[in-house]
């Protein structure tokens, strides 16, 4: 079982977790939107994975290369050969030109040469053999205490705690589950991920999480107001696309004065 905690001590500052890297400096789910992030300071980079025809993981959040590539196609239909020539940074500016839409492999490869760690969405339809070529990647870099997966799909959790039970594992939620408490336990979660306008309608899921050991995380945040709120609200983290203003605001709230 995952022998990290999640959960943030009294007085600790929010985790970051970098959405698709440094995604508001970057071109999203490449290398190089993880190195801005990386290099902001944010422990965790978020990633998206999804399969390409041939079976291949590959970093993408859309079911489509149409958005974020100059190629066109659903991710599905196109081969890792095909994905690997695909410029996945000039959408985004003319300096980014020639950034690819990498796989899971050369991803992780990253961040063992450049340091930190990657909280990675499993995206979309999978299968289970999907899910085994993708913790295959990740263990066989020896990499589980580096990797955090996520996913909106409980089966998809289900096989990553059975082919990997080392990972942690959140479960992504645009609505709450009527029961948040009855579904982490059921899927032995480590963090329950709600968007923030989820999680809005019943902050106490804080607590009632918290008492069995499973930290929440809010998605996708890129307002101070909103950062305050939650630190306020107990929550544990945050997934933004501005992971440098965020550890700046953590910083900054860790030097405000005590009050008695």
């Amino acid at each position: 079982m995952p022998s990290q905690v999640f959960i943030r001590e009294p007085g600790a500052p929010l985790r970051v977790w970098a959405h698709r890297g440094g995604s508001s400096l970057a071109p999203e789910n490449t290398a190089a939107s993880d190195e801005v992030a990386r290099r902001a300071g944010a422990e965790w980079i978020e990633n998206d994975v999804r399969s390409t025809k041939d079976g291949v993981p590959v970093v993408l959040h859309d079911e489509t290369v149409d958005r974020t590539t100059n190629g066109t196609g659903a991710i599905q239909s196109l081969t890792a050969a095909e994905v690997a020539e695909l410029d996945a940074g000039s959408w985004f500016a003319p300096a980014f030109a020639g950034q690819r839409v990498p796989t899971l492999a050369s991803q992780l490869d990253g961040f063992m040469a450049r340091g930190g760690n990657l909280l990675l969405e499993i995206k979309g339809v999978h299968t289970r053999d999907s899910v085994v070529r993708i913790a295959g990647d990740i263990q066989a870099r020896d990499m589980s205490d580096r990797v955090f997966v996520q996913s909106f799909e409980p089966q998809h959790l289900r096989w990553v705690r059975e082919l990997a039970p080392e990972l942690p594992l959140g479960l992504l939620r645009f609505e709450l589950d009527p029961d948040p408490v009855a579904i982490a336990k059921d899927l032995e979660l480590t963090a329950y991920n709600p968007s923030d306008g989820a999680f809005r309608t019943r902050p106490g899921i804080v607590a009632d999480l918290h008492a069995i050991e499973v930290a929440v995380n809010v998605w996708t945040v890129d307002d101070a107001d909103r950062w305050n709120a939650l630190e306020y609200a107990g929550v544990d983290g945050i997934i933004t696309n501005r992971p440098a203003e965020l550890a700046g605001w953590n910083a900054a709230l860790t030097q405000r004065p005590k009050v008695c």
